[in-house]
């Protein structure tokens, strides 16, 4: 995994395809979701088509819709719900950067300004708020009560996360358990409704569906874990936000985690300072304390595993470029630097 220079971190090293690769195996959809997303943005309102036009289309790599379009494509569905629900999934998402932003007071996201810092806190969350709403008016629209069920508890879930996150934020005491928990609602659940999308518009079997749900939560989860890592191994310009923002923040990551049970007793100590306070005083002293602990490694093999797993949920699925391409994108999550 040269991107992160982990290559003595994993047993074999994963050679995936470059992004625009697997987006190619469904480029008119993609096309199709991006003029839909252009199209459900409006508002009679100028100020949200100024501040949602500015997040959505500010950058981002499109990985959950990107999920949902492959797994429909991976069980036949030639119908239109599927770009209807790949836009939703991106509103989704779109609308919980909108309130993160404001919960962790972050002024960069993807190279850009955070609409936050341009725009100030209320209208950052009312624009979230907006995004939502209308998410669900273009669930409705497919009338399929079952999508219905699965995004509302989709978005439950998430907000479940978010708050679960800030429980743990500023606290050294965190432990692995509880960091997976955060992760895999906060995160890895829309990938798995994502995921779980396509074979239910499709009328795939139950075995069907649950497969490809567990290949989202695996690939979620794979992929916070690996961004949790570029926060310590990233480069600004790369990543489009601040390297040691989730430090910053007082987010006890993975990395932290392992490096302050394997640690001496003085790494542990500044450790502890550093999330507690949020401080990126000693970010040379976390930073090395994390590579001689072997946190980089430990934290780039499970992330490796989740990608592992994410995989073996798909040999039963039917051999298509779908497929493929969804295999390619589970390496894709940990094979990166952005």
């Amino acid at each position: 995994m040269p991107a992160l220079h982990l290559q003595s971190a994993v047993s074999e090293a994963v050679s995936s395809a470059p992004i625009d690769q697997i987006r190619a195996v469904v480029q008119s959809d993609m096309a199709a979701v991006d003029r839909l997303i252009e199209q459900r943005l409006h508002s009679d309102v100028a100020l949200i088509n100024q501040l949602g036009a500015y997040i959505v289309k500010s950058g981002g790599k499109r990985l959950r819709p990107l999920a949902l379009l492959l797994s429909a494509g991976a069980f036949g569905y030639t119908g239109p719900h599927h770009i209807t629900l790949a836009a939703v999934i991106e509103f989704i998402h779109t609308a919980t950067l909108l309130h993160d932003d404001v919960v962790d007071a972050s002024s960069m996201r993807r190279g850009e300004s955070t609409a936050n810092e341009v725009w100030g806190n209320q209208v950052s969350v009312l624009t979230g708020d907006f995004l939502y709403s209308r998410s669900f008016q273009m669930m409705v629209e497919t009338e399929n009560m079952q999508i219905m069920a699965i995004m509302a508890d989709t978005t439950n879930t998430i907000a479940e996360g978010e708050v679960m996150q800030l429980l743990n934020s500023h606290s050294p005491d965190t432990s692995e358990a509880q960091y997976l928990d955060v992760i895999r609602c906060k995160t890895a659940k829309l990938f798995e409704s994502a995921s779980l999308l396509g074979p239910v518009i499709a009328g795939a079997d139950e075995v069907q569906q649950q497969a490809m749900a567990q290949y989202g939560l695996h690939l979620g989860t794979a992929f916070q874990i690996v961004d949790d890592m570029l926060d310590f191994t990233g480069d600004t310009e790369a990543l489009g936000k601040n390297v040691g923002d989730d430090l910053a923040e007082g987010k006890t990551t993975l990395p932290i985690i392992h490096a302050l049970k394997h640690g001496t007793a003085s790494q542990q100590a500044f450790l502890r300072q550093a999330i507690e306070h949020g401080s990126l005083e000693q970010i040379d002293e976390v930073t090395a304390a994390i590579e001689s602990t072997g946190a980089l490694a430990y934290t780039a093999r499970r992330a490796e595993e989740e990608a592992m797993l994410a995989k073996a949920t798909l040999a039963d699925i039917p051999e298509s470029e779908y497929k493929q391409a969804l295999l390619e994108l589970a390496d894709f999550s940990i094979d990166r630097s952005f």
